[in-house]
């Protein structure tokens, strides 16, 4: 029997699709997404900081990134998000803006710009279409024309992959399954032929992995967790706090403006007040963690400067 990690953990997906010496994963599983075939096909590719690209500040530590270009200058970005953020879509787009433009130097004239295309593999559902796969173009808004073709958006939303092993259909069907579900598997399908797919799981296997790298893996989970813990108990004794002085708020205001008004206006400012508390604190435990202050900003909604205060 076969134990496999954690694909959408962090360190192990910069291991699996950002391994250097094992390129043919990552060239087949953007053949295969992007639907990439003869001419356009893609037969190598450079590994551009794989483990860890730069970072806007405030960003979760779960969202990684792996850059790559191939022999005719195309620039992928591949994204694991394990969590929606807010401003996920202006993000997302000034990435590929970023990198786009970032090709070119003073001096050059725009025909040194080669296509940008980002992948995003996302835990969460993002779009309204019920398609697991979804691909965004710049397109003509009535004749759909499609001139503007640099730039290029691919999603995976894992939540809208329902199939079983017996259904995968592609080479798509059999990537997003894997990604999906191998910390459950205990075999490696039948069906993963491609070399790239079968390396995958390979690299995924537990027994392959040194001391260093499960140690690394094992606390990108804690790491995680710990947040999500911090998170969901903050905001329930934020509600709990608010909900007593919303009561105690209204019993006062009620003496004066009238029992019924002043219980309703009570409630809703000693709510406020509550949830703000709460998120403060969620700050200082954050922090406590030790999570950069820009991190704690995006998190909780605060600003840089009150989250450095509450030190």
């Amino acid at each position: 029997m076969m134990r496999f990690v954690d694909v959408k953990n962090d360190v192990a997906f910069r291991k699996i699709f950002g391994n250097e010496n094992e390129p043919q994963v990552l060239i087949t599983f953007l053949n295969a997404v992007l639907g990439f075939e003869d001419s356009e096909e893609i037969e190598s590719l450079e590994l551009k900081n794989p483990h860890q690209f730069p970072r806007i500040a405030g960003e979760r530590a779960t969202i990684i990134d792996v850059l790559a270009t191939d022999k005719r200058g195309r620039r992928f970005i591949i994204e694991m998000q394990v969590a929606e953020a807010a401003g996920f879509d202006k993000r997302v787009q000034y990435y590929v803006g970023r990198e786009y433009s970032m090709q070119m130097r003073r001096g050059e004239g725009y025909k040194v710009l080669n296509p940008t295309i980002f992948i995003g593999i996302l835990s969460f559902s993002y779009f309204a279409s019920p398609g697991y796969l979804s691909n965004h173009l710049i397109l003509d808004e009535k004749t759909h024309e499609h001139c503007l073709r640099d730039m290029r958006f691919c999603f995976i939303e894992l939540p809208k992959f329902k199939k079983q092993m017996n259904e995968l259909a592609n080479e798509i069907d059999k990537w997003v399954y894997f990604i999906k579900n191998s910390k459950s598997l205990d075999v490696r399908p039948d069906s993963t032929e491609s070399g790239g797919l079968r390396a995958a799981y390979e690299q995924a296997e537990m027994f392959r992995w040194t001391e260093d790298e499960w140690r690394a893996y094992d606390d990108a989970a804690i790491r995680e967790e710990d947040i999500r813990g911090v998170e969901s108990l903050a905001l329930q004794r934020a509600e709990e706090r608010g909900l007593e002085q919303g009561r105690e708020q209204g019993r006062e205001q009620g003496r004066e403006q009238g029992r019924e008004q002043g219980r309703e206006q009570g409630l809703e400012r000693g709510l406020e007040q509550g949830r703000d508390a709460g998120i403060r604190e969620v700050a200082r435990r954050l922090r406590a963690r030790g999570i950069s202050v820009a991190e704690v900003a995006e998190m909780t909604g605060l600003g840089a400067a009150e989250v450095a205060e509450l030190e």
